[in-house]
C-alpha cells in the first residue's frame, strides 16, 4: 500500500482544476454591484454638475475596482468549493451594505460605505493570495507585492472618511492612484488567467448595466401619463439601448475573447488589465451617462434637453463606443476606423439637434449606432481591418 506524501493532494484545492463557466454565486455577487450602479446613477442624475460628476466618477472607480478585483480572484478559483462560496457570499453581504450606503459616501457618515468596501476588497485579496500560492512556486514575492500595494489604497479609503466631505474626493483619488500603481507593479507577472471566464464576467456586467438603464426609463414611464411624446422618447431610448447591446455583443465580445486567448501567457495579464479592468471602466461610465440622460429625458419628453443632459447623452454614447474600440485595438492591434468616424458624425449631429425636442437627439444617436451595426455586419472585412495593422502596445 502506497502513502501519498504530497500535502497538497491530501486536501481539496481552492484552485479550479479545469476551465469553468460563470457560476450562480458569481452572478449573485454581481447583482449587488449593479444595485450600487443604480444608486450611483440616481445620485448623479440629481446632481448633474461638474462637482457632482467628479464625485460620482471617484465613487464608481471604487465600486468598479472592488468588483473587478474580485473577478480576478474568482477567475482561477474553484467556485464550487465551500470555502470559496462562503467567502464570496460574505463579500456579497458586505457589498450590499456598501451599495445601500452609496448616498452616504460624501455625507457625514461615510464609514457606512468605506468599511464594507474595504471588507470586500480585503476578502478578495486574501482569497486571491491563497489561490495563487497553491499553484505558483516561483513568484511568491510577486503575489505578496501585489497584495501589499493593493492594501495601500484601502488605507487611503479609510483615511478619506476622516476628512471634510469637500476634501474627500481628493483623498479618494489618491486611492485610485494607488490602485493603478499596484496594477502597474503586477503587470510583469504571469497571471493564472482563464480568459473565457474573464470575458464572460465582464460581458455579464455590461449587459446587466444596460438593463439597468432600461429600468431607469421604465420606472419613469410607469409613473407618468401616456403621451405621444413620452411613448416616442421611451421607444427610442429602448432602441438605443438595444443598439448599444448590438455594438458590443453582435461580434465584438467574441472577437475580444479570441484575441485574448491567442495572446502569449506573459502578455495575457497586461492585455486583460488594459482591455477589461481599465478599458471597461470608461465603457461602463458611458452606460451610466446614458442612463442619467434617459432618466431626465423621459421625465420631460416634450421639453428640449438641458445642456448638461445633452452632454451626458453624448459623452455616454461616446465612451461606450470609443472604449469598446479601444479594447479591440488593445487586443488585436486594429483600429475600427468606420466605428470611430460614425461616432464623430453622430456627436456632431447631436450638437445640431440639441435645441429640439428629446426625440431628435435620440433619433440621431439611434441612426449612428444603426449605421455602425449595419456596416460591421455587411462588410466585416472593411470594418474590422480598415486602416491596416497598427503598432499597439500589444504588438510592438
Amino acid at each position: 500500500m502506497s502513502t501519498n506524501t504530497n500535502p497538497r493532494a491530501a486536501r481539496a484545492w481552492l484552485h479550479a482544476p479545469h476551465q469553468q463557466s460563470v457560476t450562480f454565486v458569481e452572478l449573485f455577487f454581481d447583482l449587488v454591484f449593479v444595485f450600487a450602479v443604480t444608486q450611483l446613477t440616481s445620485i448623479t442624475a440629481h446632481d448633474l454638475t461638474i462637482e457632482g460628476v467628479v464625485r460620482s466618477l471617484v465613487l464608481f472607480w471604487l465600486i468598479w475596482w472592488g468588483w473587478t478585483q474580485f473577478t480576478w480572484t474568482l477567475n482561477p478559483a474553484d467556485t464550487t468549493h465551500p470555502i470559496v462560496r462562503v467567502v464570496t457570499l460574505a463579500a456579497t453581504a458586505a457589498a450590499f451594505v456598501m451599495a445601500a450606503s452609496v448616498p452616504r459616501a460624501f455625507a457625514d457618515d461615510p464609514l457606512w460605505f468605506a468599511l464594507p468596501y474595504v471588507i470586500v476588497r480585503a476578502l478578495g485579496l486574501s482569497l486571491q493570495v491563497k489561490v495563487d500560492l497553491e499553484r505558483v512556486d516561483d513568484d511568491r514575492a510577486g503575489i505578496w507585492q501585489w497584495a501589499g500595494m493593493s492594501s495601500i489604497g484601502l488605507l487611503i479609503v479609510l483615511a478619506g472618511t476622516l476628512v471634510d466631505p469637500a476634501a474627500r474626493p481628493v483623498v479618494w483619488f489618491g486611492a485610485i492612484v494607488a490602485d493603478l500603481l499596484a496594477t502597474r507593479a503586477a503587470g510583469g507577472r504571469v497571471w493564472d488567467l482563464r480568459p473565457g471566464h474573464l470575458v464572460e464576467r465582464h460581458g455579464l456586467f455590461v449587459i446587466i448595466a444596460l438593463g439597468e438603464s432600461l429600468i431607469v426609463a421604465g420606472s419613469a414611464v410607469a409613473s407618468d401619463d401616456r403621451t405621444i411624446e413620452l411613448v416616442s422618447a421611451a421607444g427610442l431610448a429602448l432602441l438605443v439601448a438595444c443598439l448599444l447591446w448590438w455594438t458590443y455583443f453582435g461580434w465584438l465580445k467574441e472577437a475580444l475573447e479570441e484575441h485574448l486567448v491567442a495572446a502569449a501567457p506573459r502578455r495575457m495579464g497586461s492585455l486583460a488589465r488594459d482591455a477589461y479592468s481599465l478599458g471597461h471602466f470608461p465603457l461602463l461610465v458611458g452606460v451610466i451617462g446614458f442612463a442619467v440622460a434617459i432618466e431626465e429625458l423621459v421625465a420631460h419628453p416634450a421639453d428640449p434637453l438641458p445642456g448638461a443632459v445633452v452632454v451626458s447623452l453624448g459623452t455616454g454614447i461616446g465612451l461606450f463606443v470609443g472604449f469598446s474600440t479601444f479594447a479591440y485595438w488593445r487586443l488585436s492591434g486594429r483600429l475600427l476606423v468606420p466605428r470611430l468616424a460614425i461616432l464623430g458624425a453622430m456627436l456632431v449631429g447631436l450638437g445640431v439637434v440639441a435645441p429640439l425636442a428629446p426625440v431628435w437627439p435620440l433619433a440621431v444617436v439611434a441612426a449612428g449606432l444603426l449605421a455602425i451595426v449595419v456596416i460591421e455586419a455587411v462588410r466585416p472585412d472593411v470594418a474590422q481591418s480598415f486602416g491596416g495593422e497598427l503598432e499597439s502596445p500589444a504588438h510592438a
